[in-house]
Parts: C-alpha cells; structure tokens; sequence
C-alpha cells in the first residue's frame, strides 16, 4: 500500500484552523483505501519567526525536498513584515520549479453568485498561472532609502523557456476539459518587450493545438469579461501578476475566497508540489472559528488527485458540494452561522 509522506505547515492565523479540517477529510477519503496519508507538521510562519528571527529552519528546504507534497494554510500576521512572510511562499515556489499555480474558480451548486441570476454552469474557470517569474521575481531593488530621490524598481523577468512551458500547459488542461477553450491574459499594447514575446510565444505553441479554441485578451479586458460574461470563459493562462488578481475576481465571483483552492505544481515531479487555500491568514477573523474550510479543503483533494488518486479528489470535491448544495452548514461568508468545525464535521460525514 503506498504512503505518501505530506509536510503540513498551518502557518499563521486562519491557516491553524481549517489545515485541520482538511486533514480530517484527507483522512477520511484515504481510509479503507490502498492509498495512506502520512503527515508531519512543520511549525513555521510567522510566530516562529518572531521567535527564531526566520520563517523556517535552517534546513528547512532540505527537509521539504523529501517529502511528496507541502500541504500549506496561511503565511502572515500582524507585526510581521509582509516582505517576510510572502518571501517564504515566493521561495517555495522558486526553489521547487513548482511553475505552475493552478486554481479552479467555479460556483458550486447551492451559492449565490455576487453577480445577478448567474447558475453555476455559468461561472465554471480555472486558472493557469506562471508561479516561478515574471513580475513576482524578486529582482530588483531600492536606492537612496530615505532621501527625496529614494527609487525602486520591481524587474518582471519573462524567459521564452518559461512562457512557453506554461502556456503549453495551459493548453494541456484546455484540451482535458469539454469546452476546449484557452484565454491568454495579456497587456502587449503597454508592455511592448514582456507582453509582446508572452503573445508571440503563445501564437507558437497554438499552432500545436489545432482543436483548443484560443484566444487573447488585453488582462482589463478579461476581467472585466469575469464579471459581464463568464459563462464565455473556461481556461485562463496568465503571467504571475496577472493570474494573482484574476483569480481573486473569480473566487469572488464565486461566492467566496473562502472556497477557493489553489495548487503550486512541479509537473516534472522533481520537487514536491504545494497545495493550499487562497484566501490568506486573515487575521481580522482569526481565533474566532468562523473561518471557511472549504478552500483548504478542495486544496487537500487537488493533492490528492496530483498524488494519482483523481477518484479520491472526485470523493472529497463531491462531498464539498453535498454539503454546500444542502445549504444548512456554512460558514459567515457564505452568509451562514456555522463554524469551522460544523462545517469540516459535515464534510467528513458526506465522504
């Protein structure tokens, strides 16, 4: 029977609390099964930090690397720099390849869409977002700090290698799911170098995929399209920045962050792969058990499904909309009174 080694760092606020939920229904879909789950909590983020003067110990990545996947729930908090927190999220990411950041974007049967008489057929997408450049790099700088001439610059680095994989991938999910259609987020007619070789590059690997119907948009134009037509989009290939504010439309367009999941994949499978909620450690609401567990939730079945066990992932995911559909547990964001741990009993109940 394979065992799967999983790192699980909880993190920072809210992170503490719906990590758990999700390992609860991880546990529960594995039961019985020939497949077994073995977890190992890491306790980094912030209040290690404020401890320890780092995110994570010293030989924290050599540690990581023997795991199979990083199971993560929130990075920051109050009192600890932002550059701090995300920075270890950023390296992650960079240091593992995990290059592609996928999130789905759906409103699941039973929730009300902020936008008027939209159904769930309606607002069905998922994200294809480049994880590891662009304008999330981390090259560039600050000068004369301080000073009336103080200047920062924030370098976007797009390579033709990394354009080309993940728009070849996007193009893969496409072609998987029954639409059979690819939206390219762009900005060429302001970003004349970056933006222009993300298109060219994108027109060349097209080429490859006669039977995906693609397409390119100006990124204020998509989303604005989110919001006016989304039942006109499916897949979504962005640049880093780009697909960090997008999929914040589609949560919300959804119903909620709060059920959003997202997946940093190493495809390669050279390096573990990370998977967590998107919603951040809200600190505002931690400690009151209120949060939603939903997106970690449906982060721990895209672990699943990345592991090779697509029909545990169809087991937790189904279980999530059971429970969703039935509308009597759900969380203040979804504009109920339950709690965490109503909700994450609910769940594990249904799988």
């Amino acid at each position: 029977m394979p065992t799967f080694r999983i790192a699980v760092i909880a993190g920072d606020g809210i992170g503490k609390e719906v990590i758990p939920a999700g390992v609860a229904a991880l546990e529960a879909a594995t039961r019985g099964t020939d497949t077994s789950l073995a977890f190992t909590e890491l306790p980094w983020g912030c209040e290690f930090y404020s401890k320890h003067g780092r995110m994570m110990d010293e030989d924290g990545f050599e540690r990581l690397a023997k795991f199979d996947a990083i199971y993560l729930g929130a990075l920051g908090f109050p009192g600890v720099s932002d550059v701090v927190s995300a920075g270890l999220i950023l390296a992650i990411r960079q240091k593992f390849d995990q290059y592609v950041n996928l999130r789905p974007m759906r409103l699941l049967p039973g929730l009300t869409s902020p936008l008027g008489n939209r159904t769930a057929a309606e607002i069905d997408m998922i994200c294809v977002r480049e994880n590891s450049e662009g304008e999330y790099s981390g090259v560039g700088g600050r000068v004369h700090r301080g000073t009336p001439h103080e200047v920062a610059q924030q370098v976007g680095v797009f390579t033709r290698h990394g354009i080309e994989r993940i728009v070849r991938y996007g193009f893969e999910v496409a072609s998987k799911r029954p639409r059979k259609m690819l939206a390219s987020a762009t900005k060429s007619n302001a970003l004349t170098h970056s933006m222009v070789l993300w298109d060219e590059v994108a027109e060349g690997v097209r080429t490859n995929y006669p039977s995906i119907d693609f397409r390119k948009y100006h990124v204020d134009a998509l989303a604005a399209r989110m919001v006016t037509h989304p039942q006109t989009l499916d897949v979504m290939v962005t640049s880093n920045l780009f697909g960090d504010i997008l999929t914040d439309i589609g949560s919300a367009i959804s119903g909620s962050l709060g059920i959003a999941p997202g997946a940093n994949i190493n495809p390669e499978r050279t390096h573990p792969s990370m998977f967590e909620p998107i919603h951040g450690s809200a600190p505002d609401i931690a400690g009151k058990g209120i949060a939603n567990p939903i997106g970690a939730t449906w982060a721990g079945a895209l672990m699943l499904e990345h592991l090779g066990r697509k029909d545990l992932h169809d087991k937790v995911l189904g279980a999530i909309e059971r429970v969703v559909a039935g509308g009597k547990v759900r969380t203040p964001d979804l504009g109920g009174t339950s709690t965490t741990q109503d909700v994450a009993k609910a769940i594990t109940s249904e799988i």
